[in-house]
């Protein structure tokens, strides 16, 4: 097995109390991942442990260890595919997510499984494109005026990038979030000047939005999402206790 290189975050899950207690299949989740990983410049950030039924999407401990992933960009690994869950459904929307997750077990799950139903998925796209293509062309034919394909294009490339740009607000957005709680535990601990926050995000070793180190800028930006992302508050009415 080839040594990884890079950041990880390990996520262990079994589905009972006394398994958890007891230790029994934590260890040996531990011990397929440590395997796995197999010497390398690899770091594990974070590991997080969750005792919940493999049927429930509704995990804390896995949403903490997916914000892990997006804080440091490390990749989320498990020791076998069931750890995460048998539902297709689910593993769809941790790929949507963003997050690179591999299994220790069997490293090409990812393609079996996820890849394949993106496989069938793109083939359904190509049908639907080819049938609307077909469509077109029999009213070309008909003597329908489609409109100007130079427009169209410019239009769609427009739309492209707004598009594009929304993905790119959206991912620092979760990101800011996923960093609110660090970020106030460094405020607790002192670090209250943008400087002093930069500083300490470089020393726990989480990468700048763009990569590389922290600057009191970058803080800048952040603190201003995490204040768009905060719900208005009520207004308070003349009366009111």
């Amino acid at each position: 097995m080839p040594a990884h290189n890079g950041a990880f975050v390990a996520y262990y899950r079994v589905s009972t109390a006394r398994q958890g207690r007891s230790g029994l299949g934590l260890e040996a989740q531990r011990q397929s991942v440590l395997d796995f990983l197999n010497g390398g410049r690899w770091r594990l950030v974070a590991e997080h442990t969750e005792v919940e039924s493999g049927a429930a999407n509704d995990r804390p401990q896995l949403v903490r260890a997916l914000a892990a992933c997006r804080i440091h960009r490390a990749t989320l690994v498990v020791a076998k595919l069931d750890r995460l869950s048998r539902d297709a459904a689910f593993l769809l929307n941790l790929k949507a997510s963003g997050v690179r997750f591999t299994i220790a077990e069997m490293p090409e799950a990812n393609e079996l499984t996820v890849e394949l139903l993106a496989v069938l998925a793109q083939h359904e796209r190509r049908l639907i494109s080819e049938r609307t293509k077909a469509a077109l062309a029999a009213a070309k034919r008909r003597g329908v005026r489609l409109g100007n394909p130079g427009h169209l294009d410019r239009k769609a490339r427009r739309k492209g990038t707004a598009a594009s740009a929304v993905v790119r607000r959206k991912a620092a957005q979760q990101r800011a979030i996923d960093l609110a709680p660090t970020l106030e535990e460094l405020r607790d601990d002192g670090a209250v000047s943008l400087h002093d926050l930069a500083r300490e995000f470089n020393e726990r070793g989480i990468p700048a939005p763009r990569g590389g180190e922290w600057m009191a800028a970058q803080v800048k930006r952040l603190l201003a999402r995490l204040e768009s992302a905060e719900p208005p508050r009520p207004n308070r009415r003349r009366g009111d206790a």
